[in-house]
């Protein structure tokens, strides 16, 4: 294994894996946001039409790619906001035609099926130099401007009136999310795959978001499970191959490491979610039978004790208006 790490085909999959790992769950976490999960399969769908247009016309399938699949990813965004049709109707309309139109597309461009797989199911060994920095421009890009931008595209992906009240151009950042998302599915396409993308941006979001409390965390959770699920997958098949004599494609392992890792840490958030609502206070109603006593020490956050409203903290109406009780204003025991 140790000398297989020190074939430089190795190293620039490691260094690829990783970076992809980095960059796909940061738009991954604002996809899932705005309830826009399967976008990524459907750009992925749409990038197979741009790297059959590369191999038609002799030029780089990775940036006809990129250019097709941003072409996709704005148009289906106008289609949304214009409310011409449903989303996922038009999201279908990109799986089918992308898909299709890449498949007769590679036929004139004279290619097998065999050249088109390494895109559709990724072939991260055989990534070049120029790949490489190709990846890391495009990852760098949108790790910046993903996390330089998290308060405005969290309010925008969370509330679209607020955000438009407040005073962004809601248009104008649901564009940049959908381009980002578009170039993250090229980036990603020679690690796991346009058919497996999706996975890698979406999957450590729900992992991440099985845990963690704020948006910030879930951004941060889902980094560090994607990296760790590139980087991992990677190095398990390129264990297996060497000791096992297996041939594990690195795209489907880093996706199934990465649902090996939603699958372990569901419980967990299951028993925290459980937890988090028994130490929440109850609703603002009277308790019969409640009957209030002296406790020999004061009760408060850090006490321990679920929360009891007691009955002259309940809400109550005064001129017309109903009031709710403060948080101070429950004991808890």
């Amino acid at each position: 294994m140790i000398d297989l790490l020190g074939h430089t085909f190795m190293q620039r999959a490691l260094i690829a894996a990783f970076v992809t790992g980095l960059a796909a769950p940061v738009i991954g976490t604002y996809l899932v946001q705005r309830r826009l999960a399967l976008l990524g399969d459907g750009l992925g769908h749409v990038a197979v039409t741009g790297v059959a247009l590369g191999l038609l016309t002799g030029l780089a399938p990775t940036w006809t790619a990129v250019l097709v699949a941003v072409l996709g990813a704005v148009a289906i965004e106008v289609i949304r906001e214009r409310g011409s049709t449903s989303g996922d109707l038009a999201l279908a309309l990109l799986f089918y035609g992308g898909l299709a139109g890449g498949v007769m597309i590679t036929g004139l461009a004279g290619q097998t099926g065999a050249t088109l797989n390494q895109y559709l199911f990724g072939s991260i060994t055989s990534i070049s130099v120029a790949d490489i920095w190709f990846t890391l421009g495009l990852a760098l890009v949108i790790i910046v401007v993903g996390l330089g931008l998290l308060p405005q595209l969290f309010a925008v992906a969370q509330d679209q009136d607020f955000a438009r009240v407040a005073g962004l151009n809601v248009r104008a950042y649901n564009l940049l999310v959908a381009v980002l998302a578009a170039v993250t599915v090229t980036i990603a396409m020679r690690t796991v795959g346009l058919l497996l993308v999706s996975a890698l941006m979406i999957v450590p979001v729900a992992t991440s978001q099985q845990l963690a409390r704020s948006f910030r965390r879930t951004v941060v959770g889902a980094v560090l499970v994607g990296a760790g699920s590139a980087v991992g997958g990677l190095l398990v098949s390129a264990y297996a191959s060497v000791r096992h004599d297996v041939s594990l494609a690195p795209g489907s392992t880093i996706v199934l490491l990465a649902l090996a890792c939603f699958v372990g840490t569901w419980p967990l958030g299951a028993w925290q979610r459980r937890r988090d609502r028994l130490r929440a206070p109850f609703p603002a109603e009277p308790v019969e039978g409640h009957e209030t006593t002296d406790h020999p020490h004061d009760h408060g956050p850090a006490c321990g004790h679920l929360a009891v409203p007691h009955d002259d903290h309940v809400d109550y109406v005064h001129d017309g208006h109903r009031h709710a009780p403060h948080d101070e204003h429950y004991d808890e025991h």
